[in-house]
């Protein structure tokens, strides 16, 4: 047997089409191999139009290796394929070959500008007419490739010829856009024809135009302009290039739709379309000329990441009648995304669909969706064939939808398939999972799983539903995790860091949430705050330790240097954070309704704490970048930051001075606590969790870390008491109320059913799922012991009643897997390593056990404080 390997990645792209890297970094999978193989050496095959390379390295690195060949140029094309060599001399057999190809990667590149509409409209309302526009161009014999780069002020969908160029919706995203606008690039080959050929847009208000924020919200923060930015490339067999770009030659014209709202909705007049708008021949004379608006090319940027998609249809599994008469869909699954229908009616028939996540006495429940009017409405054009809608430009987090006006029988109709719930969000690569013998247990993490699927709308939101859905940094920080886990989102999340960084005011202070918005005086100015601003330092970090990419920390070092600057001047000699304003930890559910703030630990306690995390974080940075210097100074700060910690707010004993759940799980978790106080503290915390009744204690910064704190501290059983506890406040209360996602309070649904009256009262928020990282390391057990998983740990504690768990991550070397079950007295444990990567086995009652790649299985006997468990 001899080793195969994968076809070959580039960077962190799921797509390599439009890479916006010169050099791309090469990662692969040995996907088989001998007994105690490793790799040597590596063989990277280049081909491109004009020449086929091969380069040998001696190295056994498999993980984003650096490009071997020459660097891309823009619209440079190269297939690669690898071929590895193991410490006996003898090579693989080549693996598949896997397609790059360069965007546009420099600002000369662009002819384009952004074109849109010139008519008149009142910039500050909602209902402003979206457009189209378009243009016809021609296309000689002898094509051989094109490419459409495309982007907007605002959202696009384009077509070429009357066909929907890609499946990617809400492009091009949120970014800071004064200093990033992402573009797409598309091969439309197939689409383009010899002769007569039209190209054109669509366009919706978006991010970048449309109201933003609560209270009413802002209009026009980025620019009052709907915009489309195209620039297709024609490609023929005698090397010509020819462009077809936007510019003034481009003509507008108002689309059926009447206004869209992400917020509020989409309204859409079918009886307003132009049949044949986006092919040849229209006669255009009655549109109108359009504008050519500014933007710096130098701003325009390949992603990182994949875009926003489609990735799932959901069917309504039951039909309401409310107490009211009103007629309801219930979809099962709080989600996120629109709802397309399919009928027949008489022209000129209007349907309503609004939306929300719960009832409420049995109504559609809106009060949580605030301003949100979260309405689609549709009015169709009569053609007796009948016809298909879903909105473009919006999107919602619902379960429920309440249909008026529908002109058939509701039942029938969506029995037969009238109405599917689009799910969409950022398509990433799902690479973990987690079972136990708990079914509850089970739809907990299902539901955190939903609930990233709903918050990763290309940037990490907070919630899907309201006048909201900003990334809210304090959120992702927590959750960064359990999100590295659950899916693929290196390429998002350092996306999303680049704008952290640009959003990042000059004396260091990191934004409440990115892109940032103006909002009320709670939030604007910008002020620092800690756990939200941590986000600077705690993400790189996470993302270094999951995907083993050192770029990140060079590229965030900065940001995350001058975050930990910031704190040590507000600190001052004392090294405490014990002034100015904080939300502490945030949503504790013994804070009031109207002021999650008041929680029962100092809020000062909470931002000396991360003080202290964040400058250890940097210290660890410094020293994996091989920056000495600043890793002892920040090193030196964090020990100082941690006595003072204890010093303020730690007894001799170990009590602390908040004698409350989250005060001691972060000084535990953030290992602020000299040794002959941990043990102290972790059992007062355990103490405090069995007082509670086994009842949640914590927000949004103590819910992360409180298991691990017990866990890790000789406190297991009450670990697993607090996360296997029904009664209110608990994860699994939720579970047992229906919740099909993570709720954005503890008890956003009260035990008798009736909705929280908090104004923050979201079904559907990711940062108190962040257990399920715990889940994965610890009840499962599998974690990285080495960034990047090239060592992994597998260290399963069992407990809680619980007789079997499993964990499966797709590792950067290849599948990690774990299964355990109890059964008469023994632990039966079955581990898979992927080759190239080591792992250590540490089962309780046993030694340490060194594996090497392949699959192992052990039996060991329960040790009594398991068994009594």
């Amino acid at each position: 047997m001899t080793a195969t390997v994968s076809a070959p990645r580039f960077e962190h792209h799921r797509e390599a089409l439009g890479i916006g890297e010169s050099r791309p970094r090469l990662s692969w999978i040995v996907e088989a191999a001998p007994e105690g193989w490793r790799q040597s050496a590596y063989r990277v095959d280049v081909r491109t139009d004009a020449r086929a390379e091969s380069f040998d390295v001696e190295s056994g690195e498999q993980v984003l290796v650096p490009w071997p060949a020459a660097d891309l140029a823009s619209r440079d094309r190269a297939e690669v394929r690898v071929s590895v060599q193991g410490v006996d001399g003898s090579w693989s057999a080549p693996g598949p070959w896997a397609s790059v190809e360069a965007g546009l990667l420099d600002a000369s590149d662009w002819v384009a500008g952004p074109v849109g509409p010139i008519w008149n409209e009142n910039p500050m309302t909602d209902t402003r007419r979206a457009a189209l526009v378009r243009r016809e161009f021609d296309v000689r014999p002898g094509l051989v490739r094109a490419r459409l780069y495309a982007s907007a002020h605002g959202l696009y969908q384009a077509e070429l010829n009357g066909v929907r160029v890609g499946d990617d919706v809400l492009s091009p995203g949120w970014t800071v856009y004064r200093e990033r606008l992402r573009y797409y690039t598309y091969d439309v080959t197939d689409l383009v024809a010899e002769g007569a050929n039209a190209i054109g847009a669509w366009l919706g208000d978006g991010w970048y135009r449309g109201r933003l924020g609560w209270r009413g919200g802002f209009r026009n923060l980025f620019g009052d302009d709907q915009s489309f930015i195209g620039q297709l490339e024609l490609v023929y067999a005698d090397g010509a290039r020819e462009t077809v770009a936007t510019d003034t030659t481009w003509r507008a014209a108002p689309s059926p739709i009447v206004s869209s709202s992400l917020y509020d909705g989409e309204t859409y007049d079918a009886r307003d379309e132009v049949p044949g708008w986006s092919r040849a021949g229209l006669d255009d004379a009655e549109w109108s000329r359009v504008q050519l608006r500014r933007r710096d090319r130098a701003t325009l940027v390949a992603p990182t990441g994949p875009p926003v998609r489609v990735t799932q249809e959901v069917a309504p599994v039951a039909v309401l009648t409310t107490p009211s008469g009103r007629r309801i869909l219930d979809f099962g699954q709080n989600l996120t995304g629109v709802v397309r229908l399919r009928g027949a009616a008489p022209a000129g028939t209007t349907v309503t669909l609004r939306t929300a996540e719960v009832l409420q006495d049995g109504e559609l429940y809106t009060r949580p969706l605030r301003d949100a009017k979260s309405t689609d409405v549709y009015t169709f054009a009569g053609r007796p064939e009948g016809e298909e809608w879903e909105p473009r430009f919006t999107f919602h987090g619902f379960q429920y939808v309440e249909v008026d006006g529908w002109p058939g029988d509701l039942d029938a109709d969506a029995a037969a398939g009238a109405f599917t719930a689009r799910v969409l969000h950022t398509d990433l690569e799902r690479t973990g999972w987690f079972t136990s013998s708990d079914p509850l247990l089970d739809r907990l993490h299902e539901n955190i799983v939903w609930g990233m699927r709903g918050n990763f709308v290309d940037i990490p939101t907070d919630c899907p539903q309201r006048d909201e859905r900003l990334g809210w940094t304090g959120d992702i920080q927590v959750f960064a995790p359990t999100a590295s886990f659950l899916f693929d989102s290196s390429g998002f999340l350092t996306g999303w860091l680049r704008d952290l960084s640009a959003e990042q005011l000059p004396d260091g202070t990191v934004p409440w949430f990115v892109p940032v918005i103006p909002a009320d005086t709670m939030w604007t100015p910008q002020r620092p705050g800690a756990a939200w601003g941590d986000a600077a330092t705690v993400v790189p970090w996470t993302l270094y330790e999951r995907f083993g990419d050192l770029q990140v920390l060079r590229d965030q070092f900065d940001s995350a240097r001058a975050w930990v600057d910031l704190q040590a001047d507000i600190a001052g000699p004392s090294r405490l954070w014990d002034t100015g304003y904080q939300l502490g930890d945030w949503l504790d559910p013994a804070a009031p309704p109207q002021d999650p703030a008041d929680a029962r630990t100092d809020r000062h306690l909470v931002a000396s704490a991360y003080f202290a995390l964040s400058a250890r974080l940097v210290a660890r940075m410094a020293d994996a970048l091989d920056e000495q210097d600043a890793a002892q100074h920040y090193g030196t700060l964090a020990d100082e930051a941690a006595a003072a910690f204890v010093g303020r707010y730690v007894d001799a004993d170990g009590r602390m001075t908040s004698d409350a759940q989250t005060a001691y799980a972060i000084a535990l978790r953030f290992e602020l606590l000299p040794e002959h106080l941990r043990a102290p503290a972790a059992e007062r915390l355990a103490q405090l969790v069995h007082e509670a009744g086994n009842r949640i204690a914590t927000g949004f910064v103590g819910t992360p870390v409180v298991t691990d704190a017990l866990s890790a501290h000789g406190q297991l059983d009450a670990a697993y008491d607090l996360l296997l506890e029904r009664e209110c406040p608990s994860w699994l209360y939720q579970v047992e109320m229906g919740a099909t996602t993570v709720w954005e309070r503890w008890d956003s649904m009260l035990p008798d059913g009736r909705v929280n009256s908090g104004s923050m009262t979201s079904f559907n928020h990711y940062a108190l799922g962040a257990v399920a990282d715990w889940l994965h390391r610890v009840v499962a057990g599998l974690e990285a012991a080495e960034p990047g998983y090239r060592r992994i740990r597998f260290a399963p504690r069992p407990g809680g009643g619980l007789t079997e768990a499993s964990a499966r991550h797709r590792t950067p070397y290849g599948t990690a897997a774990i299964e355990w079950s109890i059964d008469g007295g023994e632990l039966r444990v079955r581990v898979e390593v992927p080759v190239g990567a080591s792992a250590v086995l540490d089962l309780e009652g046993a030694d340490p056990e060194e594996l090497g790649h392949g699959t192992h299985e052990r039996v060991v006997a329960l040790i009594e404080a398991v068994d009594a468990a």
